[in-house]
């Protein structure tokens, strides 16, 4: 997959040191994927949950974290809209973020 937006990680880590490992590793994985459906994600992701409008929620660092993802399966395309804690989580609505 093609990780756009990979700034919003960076932003995120800067701020919070100890998410730079988890979510360097997610990146890692997610840029070697060539996900064509939701269900070859889970296979990658297993708690991985698509909330609509083509955005899916991923929990990183053992659920400390959370990305919401917009994914073009026809260009194999992951945008990166949300990076958070769980707790800033539970404040948006992620399927319009």
């Amino acid at each position: 997959m093609v990780v756009l937006t990979k700034s919003k990680l960076i932003s995120f880590y800067e701020s919070d040191p100890k998410a730079k490992e988890p979510l360097l590793k997610w990146y890692n994985e997610v840029s070697t994927c060539n996900w064509n459906t939701f269900q070859s994600i889970k296979e990658t992701f297993n708690s991985v949950d698509s909330v609509g409008n083509a955005r899916f929620v991923f929990n990183v660092g053992g659920n400390k974290y959370r990305i919401v993802a917009m994914i073009h399966f026809s260009t194999r395309t992951l945008f990166v809209r949300f990076v958070g804690t769980h707790k800033e989580y539970d404040k948006i609505d992620c399927k319009t973020i």
